[in-house]
């Protein structure tokens, strides 16, 4: 037991964070995390961009058994918050998580992702299918290859699933499973997924802390960023033309080029070979059956990289619809709700949209709820919606087609502000 001597203001714990102390605070009790960080199974930065923080709710929303991580974290112990500060958005917000369990409606149906799983096969079997039955003349070429990319593109959706635990009640299971559907199905690393997308969760549109807009060398987004960079006549891209060679950048480079090399760099730097088995098993089926259809291996290659050249822009222009245009800038330490709201948008409903984007068209509740089985997020919809009414926070849903434009409009937006700062024009 922690005694009454172990009980520490924010203050003192932001002042043993700042002289180096690795401590967070979870339901008011505080970790040294410093020893122990890196065995995290969702990484070392997950952790460290909350501390001298309160992580309660990324630690109740990003886990599943609690009662088992709870044991863990037993010897890092080292205090409580004394005085702790009660914030009724997020005991409204705790009490609604609450009753969404007793709705079971963090309960998978199973027969969601198992004819999901049977589509993406049978798409993918269909593509090669057309290759082998008449041969690759360019009509048939091109279908095959939007039928891959198809096929890619909802794998990424239902690996997405597995790598959130949101479809079985075992770690294990969905951790395997998701090695499978990211290595053999789409060719990537788990690992290098989980440490990357996890961040992405805690800290959406931050600053040096969510990787997806940490790349200011050639994107500077938000309207903070900007200004600072355009009025210290820091970076060397014209940015004030980032929303065109976005296109280049964005959808033409990021699954054909950058991805590639991100997922080879991080195996290799971990040498992590387990993942690297998955991954060639991906790539020894897809060029085993390129070279025995298509002519040779060359050819192969090509028809390769036009696959995720289609896939890439289906890829970017989902996931960057619902944060890109959304608040982007530092860490002001908000409330998990508010810090989720503000920086995540929806897109409407419907069976195409869902589809189309892997219900991710409900961005705000998948980032409220992150382990909850995404056939249930419009259940729990209104209910959010109700939640945010209440509290006078902003949930905005847009339609497909604005969502996609406003990507450009926010690029465009943030360019003329650095422009302008850089120049000093009002």
């Amino acid at each position: 037991m922690v005694e009454d001597s172990n009980m520490y203001t924010w203050e003192e714990v932001e002042q043993r964070v700042k002289s180096g102390e690795k401590w967070i605070v979870v339901e008011n009790k505080i970790y040294n995390v410093k020893n122990w960080q890196r065995k995290h199974p969702g990484g070392a930065k997950i952790i460290a961009h909350f501390h001298g923080q309160d992580a309660t709710e990324a630690w109740r929303s990003m886990h599943n058994d609690l009662k088992l991580i709870q044991k863990y974290m037993n010897p890092l112990l080292v205090g409580r918050i004394k005085n702790a500060k009660t914030n009724q958005l997020t005991e409204d917000f705790g009490q609604l998580r609450e009753k969404f369990k007793n709705m079971e409606l963090f309960k998978v149906q199973p027969i969601f992702y198992l004819l999901h799983f049977l589509h993406i096969i049978g798409i993918e079997c269909v593509a090669w299918y057309l290759l082998w039955q008449f041969g690759d003349c360019w009509p048939v070429w091109l279908v095959s290859a939007g039928l891959l990319a198809t096929a890619q593109a909802q794998a990424g959706w239902t690996q997405h699933d597995y790598g959130h635990l949101s479809v079985f009640n075992n770690f294990k299971l969905n951790h395997l499973f998701h090695q499978i559907t990211i290595g053999h199905l789409k060719g990537a690393s788990s690992h290098w997924w989980n440490f990357r997308h996890f961040q992405h969760h805690v800290k959406p549109n931050i600053h040096k802390k969510d990787p997806d807009i940490t790349l200011p060398q050639v994107f500077l987004l938000g309207d903070h960023l900007p200004r600072e960079w355009g009025s210290q006549k820091r970076g060397k891209a014209p940015y004030n033309h980032q929303h065109n060679y976005f296109w280049i950048l964005g959808p033409w480079f990021l699954l054909p080029g950058y991805f590639h090399l991100e997922n080879i760099y991080f195996v290799l730097m971990r040498r992590d070979w387990y993942d690297v088995l998955w991954m060639s098993t991906f790539f020894l089926k897809f060029f085993y059956l390129g070279n025995s259809i298509l002519a040779g291996g060359w050819a192969t290659f090509k028809f390769y990289m036009f696959v995720r050249w289609l896939e890439s822009h289906w890829f970017v222009f989902v996931t960057q619809m619902n944060h890109l245009p959304m608040e982007i800038g530092k860490d002001h330490n908000n409330d998990w709700v508010t810090s989720q709201l503000i920086s995540t948008c929806n897109v409407e409903p419907g069976l195409f949209n869902n589809w189309f984007s892997g219900h991710l068209n409900f961005q705000i509740e998948h980032h409220l709820f992150p382990t909850m089985p995404r056939h249930n997020y419009p259940k729990v919809a209104p209910y959010v919606k109700d939640l945010c009414k209440k509290h006078n926070v902003t949930y905005v849903e847009k339609k497909l087609g604005t969502a996609f434009a406003d990507i450009i409009r926010s690029l465009r937006k943030s360019g003329k502000l650095w422009f302008n700062a850089y120049y000093h024009i009002d």
